[in-house]
């Protein structure tokens, strides 16, 4: 058959050798090309891959690191005479990287964590409001509008919702935002599907709204813009901080230390004592020091705190701080300076010492309660003591660290563990347990293995375990596999003290050291089964109190110390609180009333909104429940009195309850 021909008249063979023919030499032209260009590139040097960038942890958004260009080789690459980074101590967190500026006003949002109540998912937020624009502000309503919204419950700002909308007005003490400035503020938020916010103005002025960790070292104060770092420290007119620092020649170390037998806490000679104190906080929120200190002075609201006869003030802070502490690391402590012009030559571990100093001028005492692991006002509600950049173990160093750290300071008597362990059934691991097992969210096991830690710093130091907000009803579930919520027996947050009459603390020879500390609330803060119609104190007796942690006092297994107690001086709270005064002041119950800010939004505070103002009513009611002998308040110190209406623990007789 006759071989078919082209147009131009070549065979099919010829055709087809042509082809091969080209094709080789475009595979040598691209050969030598690509030789040139891996030359050029320098692959006759040392190379090493393009670094990635830094990842900036976000929640809910993630943004992920930037990968390298894919020609990167897979081998590992040649080192370079350069040296290596050098890594940052493991238990010193990485500090958050500042927000990129925004033109006007900027919210930022982030969600420390969630849980279910029936229907509602609810979710910790904590805002930052940045101001961009051009102008100060002066008074903010701040609107957001939030997908299914059904429920708000806030701090630093007075929430209000109608529909989907949710109304922010500022505290007061909050009201002023600079150019270049920000407030925080946040809330218990539930919602009926996830957490959507769509929108948001401020002054009516629409906000850019971005979803990220909210840095809150640089928003808490806004009187403090002029608050600069110098060294680690706080700027301002330069004093003797060693002369500040030094403390009173009417100490005396080491006489104060206290110990526990059965119930009772006992003083060195065995003089029974009661611990009724208060709380403040704001090292755990991002101030760095106490919240109020923007309209308020550290120095006469220390004293004042004494004056008004509280012996003992629990101090909420976080893990992540007390770890950049023990590294060197010196965030900056938000308070006006003008009012604390004292402050203004210290850095914020410095000012942690000026207050004990002031503690101890006043005859007070200071248990330090780790609130949180990371440093975050909404941090309370992650339910256990650590996260994804907090791990357990630097938990215990934070622990550790503290304790080493004041071991010849007896200004602090004791620490609080951990605030609040708490997780429902169905969060599984991620759930605070109480049992005999080894695992990692065993509270019972890590509450004495940190015991330890601390005790072998220092020795002295009372330790205080709260409890967990689950423990199951039967034996069958000791293990906690059950997710059925019918399996369970629960309480408040950290209220849960059931598992301790199968599962004691055990502190070995330090049991004489040990504290229960269960937290209670009324209804204002959350309605719980045990409020339902008309309740009683016999009722609640039966209903929370005696299972759950009042059993042991009776059963004189060790003393309690009512961690949290506290709320709005109104119904339907009142008759819960006057409840809750009877019974501490029947048993004499150890005991640190929430609080004294007077930004804790579901309950209110001690101070007014300036801070420096005593709610008369609220106090008064709460002085039934200090420690009082011929009219004077008793103090914890044997050699300083406390504040100018109290004595010493000396010159007290001491209980027999």
């Amino acid at each position: 058959m006759e071989e078919k021909k082209n147009p131009f008249g070549f065979s099919r063979g010829v055709l087809i050798t042509i082809g091969v023919l080209s094709a080789l030499i475009v595979v040598l032209v691209i050969s030598l090309l690509a030789a040139k260009s891996g030359k050029d590139n320098g692959t006759d040097k040392k190379t090493t891959p393009e670094p990635t960038k830094n990842v900036i942890e976000l929640s809910p958004v993630v943004i992920s690191p930037e990968v390298s260009p894919t020609d990167v080789p897979t081998e590992a690459p040649t080192p370079t005479d350069e040296p290596a980074p050098t890594e940052e101590p493991k238990d010193t967190p990485t500090p958050t990287p500042s927000p990129e500026p925004v033109e006007g006003f900027l919210l930022e949002y982030e969600s420390g964590n969630n849980w279910a109540d029936g229907n509602v998912n609810m979710y910790g937020v904590e805002f930052a409001i940045r101001n961009g624009s051009k102008a100060d502000v002066s008074g903010w309503t701040l609107v957001l509008t939030i997908e299914g919204l059904d429920r708000v419950s806030g701090w630093n700002g007075t929430f209000s919702i109608d529909g989907n909308k949710m109304t922010i007005k500022d505290a007061g003490y909050n009201a002023s935002i600079p150019v270049g400035g920000a407030v925080n503020c946040g809330c218990n938020l539930g919602v009926t599907g996830g957490l959507k916010i769509t929108a948001a103005t401020l002054n009516g002025v629409k906000c850019t709204v971005r979803a990220g960790r909210v840095n809150q070292n640089d928003i808490n104060n806004q009187n403090n813009q002029n608050n600069q770092n110098n060294q680690g420290g706080n700027g301002g007119q330069s004093v003797d901080v060693e002369a500040l620092l030094k403390r009173s020649e009417k100490a005396v170390q080491g006489d104060d230390w206290l110990h526990t037998d059965g119930r009772r806490i006992l003083d060195k000679n065995g003089k029974q004592v009661w611990l009724t104190g208060v709380n403040w906080f704001g090292y755990n929120t991002g101030t760095n020091t106490f919240d109020g200190l923007w309209t308020s002075k550290l120095e006469p609201t220390v004293k004042a705190i004494a004056d008004h006869g509280f012996n003992l003030i629990r101090v909420p802070i976080s893990a992540e701080l007390l770890l950049q502490w023990k590294g060197g690391q010196f965030p900056r402590a938000n308070y006006n300076n003008a009012y604390n012009t004292a402050l203004n030559s210290m850095n914020s571990l410095e000012i942690w010492d000026y207050f004990l100093k002031l503690a101890e001028a006043s005859g007070l005492k200071v248990i330090p309660d780790i609130h949180s692991a990371e440093t975050n006002a909404s941090g309370h509600n992650v339910n256990l003591w650590y996260t994804a950049r907090i791990t357990e173990e630097d938990f215990y160093t934070a622990l550790e660290w503290l304790a080493d750290r004041y071991k010849n300071n007896d200004t602090i008597i004791g620490i609080d563990l951990k605030n609040e362990p708490h997780g429902k059934p169905y969060e599984g691991d991620g759930a605070a347990i109480w049992n005999d097992s080894k695992a990692k969210n065993n509270w019972k096991n890590t509450a004495e293995k940190a015991a330890a830690r601390v005790l072998a710093k220092n020795p002295n130091l009372l330790i205080l375990v709260e409890g967990t907000e689950i423990f199951p009803k039967t034996e069958a579930n000791m293990d906690f596999k059950s997710t059925d919520e019918k399996d369970y027996d629960f309480n408040w947050w950290g209220g849960n003290l059931r598992g301790v009459k199968k599962y004691p603390i055990d502190l070995g020879k330090y049991q004489n050291k040990l504290v229960y500390s269960p937290h209670d609330y009324g209804p204002t803060v959350y309605k719980q089964p045990w409020f339902k119609g008309t309740y009683t104190y016999d009722s609640l007796m039966k209903d929370c109190w005696k299972d759950n942690w009042f059993y042991i006092y009776e059963d004189n297994t060790a003393p309690l110390l009512i961690g949290e107690w506290g709320g709005f001086m109104t119904e339907p709270n009142i008759t819960w609180m006057t409840y809750m005064r009877q019974l501490i002041k029947t048993y004499h119950l150890n005991h640190t009333f929430w609080c004294l800010n007077a930004n804790s939004g579901d309950t209110g505070g001690l101070l007014l909104d300036d801070f420096t103002t005593w709610d008369t009513k609220k106090y008064e009611f709460v002085k039934e429940v200090l420690w009082q002998e011929n009219g004077k308040f008793v103090g914890l110190d044997h050699a300083i009195p406390l504040g100018d209406n109290g004595i010493t623990l000396t010159q007290a007789k001491g209980g027999n309850w």
